[in-house]
């Protein structure tokens, strides 16, 4: 470990992130985002983020916006927010918490947690950026997304 975090945790930051980067690039939300990429790519960028973050993310983004043939959305919830818009790393990191959640509570994959947090309903409230909900505490982020799938 160097650093505050370990390396695979640091990995999981920038995926996180990058998704994040793509979802606003492309006015996509970032579950669509998760989907185009596919659990293959998601995979692979979260094994060779340490690669990857040496490059810029705007670079590696169009990479994968044009590898997976990811098109325009009209999604954006930057536009709508009517206070401070958390940044691509802000989201990324909140994104990260839930997913180390979910895999070390479900007994499950990095990867298959990263999916399952991007597509669970904890995600659309992550993204109201005007709801306080994605600067709450982590453990209430975690709780709700199990609420919320429980629902489901």
């Amino acid at each position: 470990m160097e650093g505050r975090e370990d390396r695979k945790s640091n990995d999981l930051f920038y995926t996180c992130s990058l998704i994040a980067f793509i979802a606003r690039k492309t006015k996509n939300t970032p579950c669509q985002i998760v989907n185009a990429l596919g659990r293959e790519n998601i995979a692979k960028i979260y094994d060779l983020a340490d690669v990857y973050h040496c490059d810029s993310i705007d670079r590696v983004s169009s990479d994968f916006i044009a590898e997976c043939s990811i098109k325009d959305g009209c999604f954006n919830n930057i536009a709508k927010c009517k206070y401070s818009v958390p940044t691509y790393w802000d989201i990324g990191k909140v994104y990260k918490r839930l997913v180390l959640m979910i895999a070390k509570n479900e007994q499950i994959d990095i990867t298959d947690a990263l999916i399952k947090a991007y597509n669970s309903k904890a995600s659309n409230l992550i993204e109201d950026y005007n709801s306080s909900f994605y600067y709450d505490n982590p453990q209430n982020i975690y709780s709700a997304y199990k609420e919320l799938s429980a629902a489901s």
